[in-house]
Parts: structure tokens; C-alpha cells; sequence
């Protein structure tokens, strides 16, 4: 029976034991084989004191290590933590000592980013799979010391799904990161809710864009062992590159693509897809953020065999809401998120948390298996961050609020408005930042925009916008602000437009609007 995410790769290692599970660049590894290391790594980890629910950081680039990682962890009964290594060591430093992390999982490679996070004294005593570091008190084992761990003669503690599985950190509101709690049972709810929604099985090849540190990442990581599947990590070297990730996922032959918009749009963009068999996709999810209507037209041109799904959930609640898109959009309509999938169930509501009509904006709340428990260390935080349900006969319902603006359209579909804190008001008006940025999208040489306030020297807000050109189109600040003034409100058209070569991201691929607006601020 599987209840516990480690159970997924011991299943699929009895069912298809010669079969690949993870490939990495050059490297792979079969089900079997997967399974003896995450035996061996727990093993090690159990040997080194650790205990169900102690907290385990993982230290890693896209690796085939990562998969072992994730899962030895899991099987020695503790929570996996990832950090990134390109994150400032300061961050990983907060999050070490914020979740109590005294062992790190790495690999030769980090050594000198290792080296830069241990220098902030953390309270790190023990590293698996790297190198020799220059603080004499910590231990190291490198991946030859896992691999001679005994594979036998060891049971996994006994664990429930509700256990504590993984921690992953986003950015807080305060400034500083806050972690966010999932169980087993979060995590295989999400995976068992993707491949029965998309039915995927044994047969399907998972190409995973994402770092393990972002919950698109689970797709691969998670639904690819719990059905048998392989999946394809894409190597660090091999995401920069547009040409390159095209031409490994028709190398791979991959059939399940899942990933932020940024990566499709840069294919497209790029050109690259022009000459690579793509048929094997028959399912192309995307999720983080909207993708402009004109995308997703280009991306059902180039794959017209794929479903292609818009897929919604803050990392809160992983997936909640999924929209298959039908045809291609006819208007540059933002596409809908649609409904909310199995096992889910929503609510609308108001400032007042009173329920709204069909077609007005309300805040979205979600109730659903795939929801987190909570924030770690943040009490206070995470009791206000549900909305609790009681209704006649029936037991408490905990609804997680998302802060999104939704509205749900006649037939039903739910629509994407903005984020409640990106509602502003300029010009005695209220205004979707969200919409903004969605108008500056059908422009044909915008190929990214943000839309936000900046304070004026009298203390009031002033709308701005940023956009990034298409490589193969030129345009000027002049002629987009035309082009807006004849399709928004007066009142909703920026007063400044600036061009940028690139926005800075975050360690998703999503903008960095922080950077954004500072970048657009004088004196900081």
C-alpha cells in the first residue's frame, strides 16, 4: 500500500525493476538501482543520529543525485529541505538554522558555494557527498561512503501521511523566508491528482525544467515513481539555452512537459522548435504564472497533438484549480484557471469573508488534500492563514486563504483578477496591476511585462510599467503607450514606460518585481 512518498520508487523497484527511473545529462539510473541507493543514503543518515522528523538540507544543482536525495531522506523517516545554491549564503544560512538543519546532502560540485555557507558558522555537523571542508567539525562522507551502506538488515520507521515530509521556503512578506510545511500525503495527493487527471502511466517519459526547491519540480519527482514512469531531469548547463532544452526534450522523446511559461516562451521565442519532432508530447502543462493567449496559439501550432493545461495553486496548496485548453484562444483574453480538480473544494469571498455572486471578484480559498500544514516557526502566521468552515452536521473545514482575486465566469470557469495586494489605486481609480500587464502582453513585440506603483515626491502612487521586446521586434516606450491608450481606460495607462533587456527573476523563474520596482527607484 502506498501512503508514504518513499513508497512510490519501492513499488515501481519491484514492478519494473530494470526500468529508468531518473535520467540527469549523461547519467541514469533504473528503478532498482534507485531504490538501493535511497536505502543506502537513509541507512547512512539513520547511523548518523538522525530521527523521524529531524530536518535534512539538500545541497544540489539538477543532479540524478537529487532523486536519491529526496528520497533517502524520506525513508529514514525525515524532512527534506532543498536550498539553492545560487541563493546568497546568507538565505541559506537563515533557512539552516531556521529549520535546525545539522546535516547537508551535496555533491563535489558545490564545494566552493558549500564553503561559503558554512563560513556563516551555521550549526551544520555532518555533509554527505562532497568533499573534504576546511572546519575541522564537520564530518564528511562522500557518495563512495553512501554507496557502501548496507541495503539489507534496516527498516524505515514507522510513519503516518500526515508526517512532516518537506519544507520548502518561499519569500515572506516580512523580508525574510518562510517555510512551507507539506506532508506525504500533500505531496501524493498532488501527484496521484496530476496522472489520474492527465493519465499518464508507466509508459510516459516526465521532463522536469524545474529545481527541487520549486514545487513544479514534484511532477517528475513525485508522479514519474508513483506510476513507473521515467523522468528526464534537465541538466543546469541545459536550461540557459533554449536550443538545448529543446533539443533534449525530442532527444528524450518526452511525452509530459510541466514547467513555468518563461520556459515555453523562450522556445518559441527562440525559434527552436522549428526541425525537432515534438510529437511524443501529448501533455504540456504550465503553471506560476498567466501565459499571454498569443503563446499558447503558437505552442498548439507547433504541438497540435498535445492537451495543454493552464495549471493554478500558490505553493500553499501545490495544483488547486486546472484548465485544458480547448482551442485556441480566439481574443487575447487571459486564459482561465479553470475549476478546481479532485479531491478540492473553493470558496469566493469577500473583505468581509461573506460569499460573492457569479461575476464578482472575490478572494480565492482553497480546501483540498494537496494543502500544506502550516508555516514553520511562524505560529501566528499560519493560524491566520486559514479561514475556518462550520457547517450544520459536518465537521470543521480549514480553507487556506490565497490572496487572489478571482471571478467566476458563466459557465462556470474561474478567471484570474490579480493578486489582492496588487489592486492599486492611482488616479482616484482602482486598478488590476494584473490587467495591465495582461494588455501590455498582446502588443506583438512585448514579450514580458510588469505593471506597478512607484511613489511620487507628494507621497502619492504613480503607475508605471516595464516590458521586455521580443529578440526579432523593435518598437519604442512611444508607440506601446499608444497602442494601450486605445485599449484600457484612461486612468489605467502608465505614465512611464521603460525597456528592459531582461527582468531580474527569482530562484523560480518568476520576476522578481522587488528588483523591478527598486531598479525603477531612485536612490536605491
Amino acid at each position: 500500500m502506498i501512503y508514504l512518498l518513499p513508497h512510490t520508487v519501492f513499488s515501481s523497484a519491484e514492478r519494473f525493476p530494470k526500468k529508468t527511473a531518473f535520467v540527469c545529462g549523461k547519467e541514469q539510473l533504473t528503478y532498482r538501482g534507485l531504490a538501493d541507493r535511497v536505502q543506502q543514503l537513509a541507512h547512512l543518515l539513520r547511523e548518523q543520529g538522525v530521527k523521524p522528523g529531524d530536518r535534512v538540507g539538500i545541497y544540489l544543482h539538477r543532479s540524478i543525485e537529487t532523486a536519491v536525495a529526496i528520497y533517502g531522506i524520506l525513508r529514514a523517516g525525515a524532512v527534506y529541505v532543498p536550498l539553492s545554491p545560487k541563493a546568497p549564503p546568507e538565505r541559506n544560512a537563515f533557512v539552516v538554522e531556521d529549520c535546525g538543519i545539522k546535516i547537508l546532502v551535496t555533491h563535489p560540485s558545490q564545494h566552493r558555494n558549500l564553503q561559503r555557507l558554512l563560513a556563516a558558522r551555521t550549526q551544520v555537523q555532518t555533509i554527505i557527498g562532497g568533499r573534504k571542508v576546511e572546519d575541522g567539525n564537520v564530518t564528511v562522507f562522500n557518495w563512495e561512503d553512501v554507496a557502501e551502506a548496507s541495503t539489507t538488515n534496516w527498516a524505515p520507521p514507522r510513519q503516518v501521511e500526515t508526517d512532516l515530509a518537506y519544507i520548502i521556503y518561499t519569500s515572506g512578506s516580512t523580508g525574510k523566508p518562510k517555510g512551507i510545511m507539506h506532508s506525504h500525503a500533500s505531496g501524493l495527493a498532488f501527484a496521484r491528482n496530476a496522472v489520474t487527471r492527465y493519465e499518464l502511466g508507466p509508459d510516459d517519459r516526465f521532463g522536469n525544467h524545474a529545481p527541487i526547491y520549486f514545487d513544479i519540480s514534484q511532477l517528475a519527482y513525485f508522479g514519474a515513481p508513483l506510476v513507473g514512469a521515467t523522468a528526464i531531469i534537465a541538466t543546469d548547463a541545459e536550461t540557459i539555452f533554449p536550443a538545448s532544452l529543446g533539443q533534449l526534450m525530442a532527444r528524450e522523446r518526452m511525452t509530459v512537459w510541466y514547467s513555468v511559461p518563461l520556459a515555453l516562451s523562450q522556445l518559441l521565442n527562440a525559434g527552436v522548435t522549428d526541425g525537432l519532432d515534438l510529437s511524443t508530447l501529448h501533455t504540456i502543462l504550465y503553471a506560476g504564472e498567466p501565459l499571454a493567449p498569443k503563446y499558447v496559439r503558437r505552442l498548439m501550432e507547433t504541438c497540435p497533438q498535445a492537451t495543454i493545461g493552464n495549471l493554478y495553486g500558490p505553493a500553499e496548496t501545490n495544483v488547486c484549480t486546472c484548465y485544458d485548453i480547448p482551442a485556441p484562444p480566439p481574443n487575447d483574453d487571459p486564459i482561465p484557471i479553470g475549476e478546481v480538480w479532485q479531491n478540492t473544494d473553493r470558496l469566493l469571498l469577500n473583505e468581509n469573508d461573506e460569499p460573492v455572486e457569479p461575476g464578482q471578484p472575490g478572494e480565492l480559498l482553497i480546501h483540498a488534500t494537496t494543502q500544506m500544514l502550516g508555516y514553520w516557526n511562524l505560529p501566528e502566521q499560519s493560524a491566520s492563514a486559514w479561514f475556518h468552515q462550520q457547517l450544520p452536521g459536518r465537521p470543521e473545514r480549514k480553507f487556506y486563504r490565497t490572496g487572489d482575486l478571482v471571478r467566476e465566469g458563466e459557465n462556470g470557469l474561474l478567471h484570474f483578477l490579480g493578486r489582492r495586494d496588487h489592486q492599486v489605486k492611482v488616479r482616484g481609480y482602482r486598478v488590476e496591476l494584473g490587467a495591465v500587464e495582461s494588455q501590455l502582453l498582446t502588443h506583438p513585440a512585448v514579450g514580458e511585462a510588469v505593471a506597478l506603483t512607484l511613489e511620487t515626491e507628494d507621497d502619492a502612487l504613480t503607475l508605471v510599467a516595464a516590458v521586455v521586446l521580443k529578440n526579432d521586434l523593435a518598437t519604442t516606450e512611444k508607440d506601446i503607450i499608444t497602442y494601450l491608450k486605445e485599449q484600457l481606460p484612461w486612468y489605467a495607462v502608465p505614465e512611464t514606460l521603460y525597456l528592459f533587456p531582461g527582468f531580474p527573476r527569482t530562484a523560480t523563474d518568476k520576476v522578481d518585481r522587488g528588483k523591478v520596482k527598486a531598479m525603477l527607484t531612485p536612490g536605491t
